[in-house]
């Protein structure tokens, strides 16, 4: 059989073995994830095999990086990995996800039994990150703030830089809002209207 074919005939008895296990997901039809735990429990952990063009002739690629093991120390997760590349290299050229699954269910307790209690220990990780973070962004200068006369000010000595001369336009009056506060009467419009 060719690795395409034991692919297809592998696909087929995954849906029927985990058909209705919640634990259990396939993202698509070379990637499968299972869940070891209860959800969101600092001690359990998601792990996502992919499957590459040569599967089941070579190891599937084995992910810990996901969002749900952010809890995981590294340790542990070296630890998972390393049990399930160990449990690939026995089962070369034969399909081993189920396998794969099922060792790192059996040797969940031994798995996790490094990875603390309480998200208390990694918390406080991030509470120091935060904390250096917020030091850096103190020091960072103040941006100058200029009163309305600096910044006027400013203005003029850039003008005075271009020799002198101010915008065009920067003196005009609204002509309509000075029509408007004229005095209107008609014989200051009829002399307007006969010279």
């Amino acid at each position: 059989m060719t690795d395409a074919e034991l692919q297809l005939e592998e696909r087929e008895v995954l849906s029927s073995i985990y058909d209705g296990d919640e634990a259990f997901k396939q993202i698509s039809p070379s990637v499968y994830q299972y869940k070891y735990g209860e959800n969101e429990n600092i001690k359990s952990f998601l792990i996502e095999l992919s499957w590459g063009p040569n599967y089941p002739t070579e190891k599937p690629l084995i992910n810990m990086d996901t969002f749900y093991n952010r809890n995981l120390i590294q340790s542990v997760k070296d630890k998972i990995v390393a049990t399930a590349e160990e449990e690939a290299n026995q089962w070369l050229g034969c399909a081993m996800t189920y396998t794969i699954f099922e060792c790192l269910k059996e040797k969940f307790n031994e798995l996790l039994e490094d990875q603390t209690d309480s998200v208390a220990a990694i918390t406080t990780d991030v509470e120091k990150i935060s904390v250096d973070a917020q030091e850096d962004s103190k020091k960072q200068p103040k941006k100058e703030q200029l009163t309305k006369s600096q910044k006027r000010r400013a203005w003029d000595r850039a003008e005075s830089g271009k020799g002198g001369e101010k915008p065009r336009g920067w003196d005009w009056v609204d002509i309509v809002k000075h029509l408007s506060q004229v005095p209107h009467n008609n014989a200051s419009q009829n002399a307007l209207t006969t010279s």
